[in-house]
């Protein structure tokens, strides 16, 4: 039987779809928490710990098709269509979720990310590294745990993002995150497969989300977005970043909310 991801529900079961929400790289359900629950006012909003990430289920492969599969089990435990939010790899596996399950998704927002092989390899691998490498057996606190990690990750802001998943109160110090697992399948993550016989253009409306100051989803990349995703909308937020719901959580919220409004 099939593992279910972990979910965490915000707002009231309403007639409206629920959103649901799929993080990225080495985030978690967490990282949307303020998001989530400011979007959850007139509907139910799932965010969700996709594999190898948070507390849900580890598992060795870690592919699109993998993680499409994972959301389309919550979402048929719902019982109906909902709206799909990702970010990211988050949005990579909801692009596939909508091309290759789509009575499964009404609307889709895709957050700086494009259907397309990305080179950031060495990058995201020297995270990796330097969280394996990383010594908590004997941590008490996120501060010392911050100084430690600051050795090999410079920037403030991606360390403070990769120790929310280091959990420090419940049993021994760990990562909430199946690093060999992540680091074996970075080509997996990085790339976008070829898509399955079955999988088609997604008919309905999506709206595609860029960071202004990110490089990762680039006007030369909507050729290839619209052949896929024919209804696409595109905005840029300005003055945020590759993680623009940390960087300007309350204009993406807005451009989110505004989007699922107006298709209703």
């Amino acid at each position: 039987m099939s593992l279910m991801l972990t979910v965490t529900a915000h707002g009231p079961d309403t007639a409206l779809p629920p959103l649901v929400i799929a993080p990225g790289l080495f985030g978690s359900g967490r990282n949307w928490g303020v998001i989530a629950k400011n979007l959850s006012k007139e509907r139910r909003v799932l965010a969700l710990d996709l594999r190898n990430h948070g507390d849900s289920f580890w598992d060795e492969s870690h592919t699109y098709p993998d993680m499409a599969a994972d959301i389309a089990q919550v979402i048929e435990a719902e019982g109906r269509a909902c709206d799909m939010l990702g970010h990211s790899m988050g949005g990579k596996a909801a692009m596939m979720l909508a091309l290759t399950h789509p009575g499964l998704v009404d609307r889709l927002v895709v957050a700086d990310i494009a259907p397309i092989a990305y080179s950031h390899g060495a990058t995201h691998e020297g995270l990796i590294d330097a969280m394996q490498g990383l010594k908590i057996d004997d941590l008490t606190s996120r501060t010392e745990a911050d100084r430690r990690l600051a050795e090999t990750v410079r920037d403030k802001g991606t360390r403070a993002f990769l120790l929310q998943s280091l959990e420090l109160r419940d049993g021994p110090v760990r990562w909430k995150l199946n690093l060999a697992a992540l680091k074996a399948n970075l080509p997996a993550i990085l790339g976008w497969p070829d898509l399955p016989a079955e999988a088609q253009p997604f008919a309905g409306p999506s709206l595609f989300l860029s960071g202004a100051l990110s490089n990762y989803l680039q006007a030369e990349a909507h050729e290839k977005i619209r052949a896929l995703f024919p209804h696409a909308d595109f905005q840029v937020i300005e003055g945020a970043g590759h993680w623009l719901h940390a960087e300007r959580p309350r204009q993406v919220e807005a451009a989110i909310a505004a989007f699922l409004a107006r298709q209703l």
